[in-house]
C-alpha cells in the first residue's frame, strides 16, 4: 500500500498529537527545597552577608525580617530558574513591624521583584536542601534499617 502527501502529512500531524497526549512534559517540574539563599547588603557599612533560611522560619539583618515561604529550583539538566516566595518586614525603633514587600524574588533576575530598602538590599541567590533530607529518602534522625 502506497501513501499520497496528503496522507503521510495526516499521520505525521497524529502522531505529533500522540506524542504530546502521550504525557511527555512541556517542561520540567520544578524541585521544592527546605532553604532558601540570600545575599544582604547594608548599605552603610558595605556589609554583605550570606542568609541561609529554613521554610518559615525568619531572619533578621539589620532592621529588616526576612521569612520565606517556599523555594524552587529546576533539575540541573534544565535552564536554571530559581525563585522564591519571601515577606520582608522593617523593624522600627518603637519595636513595631511594617511589612515592605511580599511576593517572588528571582535569583537569576534579581532586580525584577527586588526588596526596596534605603539602608538594605537583599536578594535571593539560590535554594537547597541539605543533604540528609535527601540521601537515600530518610531524615537525618530516622532509624537506619
Amino acid at each position: 500500500m502506497t501513501m499520497n502527501a496528503r496522507q503521510i502529512a495526516v499521520s505525521t500531524v497524529l502522531a505529533g498529537f500522540a506524542f504530546v497526549a502521550s504525557g511527555a512534559p512541556a517542561s520540567a517540574d520544578r524541585i521544592t527545597n527546605s532553604i532558601a539563599v540570600f545575599a544582604a547588603l547594608d548599605k552603610v557599612t558595605g556589609r554583605v552577608q550570606p542568609l541561609e533560611i529554613p521554610m518559615g522560619r525568619t531572619a533578621r539583618f539589620g532592621a529588616l525580617t526576612i521569612t520565606p515561604r517556599a523555594c524552587y529550583t529546576r533539575p540541573s539538566t534544565e535552564p536554571p530558574l530559581t525563585s522564591a516566595f519571601i515577606e520582608v518586614e522593617e523593624v522600627v525603633l518603637d519595636g513595631s513591624s511594617h511589612r515592605i514587600f511580599t511576593g517572588w524574588t528571582f535569583a537569576e533576575s534579581p532586580g525584577l521583584h527586588a526588596v526596596e530598602h534605603p539602608t538594605f538590599d537583599v536578594w535571593l541567590t539560590s535554594c537547597k536542601t541539605p543533604s540528609a533530607d535527601i540521601s537515600d529518602g530518610r531524615r537525618s534522625n530516622a532509624p537506619k534499617p
